[in-house]
C-alpha cells in the first residue's frame, strides 16, 4: 500500500503480545503503508522511506515503524528512558496522531519513538488561534526499538484506557504517520498525508486520513 493511500486496515490480533517483539509473526498479517513523501508533498529520497502498520487488540493499539537509514542517526547520548523526552522531535523520530473521534479530528493523541528507545506522549487539541498541549498526558504507552542493518524498527503500544474509547470493526478513526530523520539544512520531515505547509509541521487535522478497524 502507497503513501497515497486515504486509509490504512487496521486488522484484529486476538492475543496480545510483547511490544519488545518486534518481528512477532502477528506483524506478518498486517496491512504496511509505505510512506516517501515529505509534509510539503515532495518526494524523499529512497534512503529515508519508512513503512508503517497498525494492528489493535481487545486492550491496545500496536504501531510498529521501519525506516531505511542509510545515514548517521541523529539520537540523544544519554537517553532516559523512564519518563517522557521533551523536544525529541528536533531528532530522528517515528509519530502517529490519532484522533478517537472522527468528529473532532482537532482533539488527538501523539505519540512518538526514537531509535534510541526514546519516547513522549501528548494530548493535543488545535484551535482556530492555537495549539494545546497536555504536557501531563500519562498514556503508559510502551514502546521498543533496535537499529538493524540499514533501517530502525520501532514499535509503540498504547490501551485503549488512555485513548479514551474502545474501537469497534468498521470504525474509523483519524490521524496521520511521520517520520523525522537526519539534520539541518538537509533534515527530512516525512508524512503519510502531507500537510502541504509552507514551513514544516504536522499539526494539521484537515489533513489526517484514516484507520479502519477490521
Amino acid at each position: 500500500m502507497s503513501s497515497k493511500s486515504t486509509s490504512l486496515n487496521v486488522k484484529f490480533v486476538d492475543k496480545d503480545f510483547d511490544i519488545k517483539r518486534l518481528h512477532d509473526p502477528a506483524w506478518d498479517a498486517a496491512d504496511k503503508v509505505e510512506i516517501g513523501t515529505y509534509w510539503s508533498g515532495q518526494a524523499a529520497p529512497a534512503g529515508r522511506h519508512f513503512t508503517a502498520q497498525l494492528l489493535w487488540s481487545r486492550s491496545a493499539l500496536y504501531v510498529r515503524f521501519v525506516g531505511i537509514q542509510d545515514e548517521p542517526l541523529v539520537v540523544a547520548d544519554k537517553p532516559d528512558l523512564s519518563k517522557k523526552s521533551i523536544g525529541m522531535w528536533d531528532r530522528d523520530v517515528s509519530e502517529i496522531f490519532i484522533a478517537p473521534n472522527a468528529k473532532t479530528p482537532n482533539k488527538y493523541f501523539e505519540f512518538e519513538v526514537a531509535p534510541n528507545g526514546e519516547w513522549i506522549d501528548l494530548g493535543i487539541e488545535v484551535l482556530p488561534d492555537k495549539r494545546v498541549t497536555d504536557w501531563k498526558y500519562a498514556s503508559g504507552m510502551r514502546s521498543a526499538a533496535h537499529v538493524e542493518k540499514d533501517k530502525v524498527v520501532s514499535a509503540i503500544k498504547v490501551d485503549w484506557k488512555a485513548l479514551g474509547k474502545m474501537p469497534g470493526v468498521g470504525d474509523k478513526w483519524r490521524g496521520n504517520l511521520f517520520r523525522c530523520v537526519g539534520k539541518d539544512p538537509n533534515r527530512g520531515y516525512l508524512a503519510w498525508h502531507p500537510t502541504l505547509t509552507r514551513e514544516p509541521t504536522f499539526h494539521i487535522p484537515e489533513r489526517f486520513g484514516e484507520f479502519v478497524f477490521h
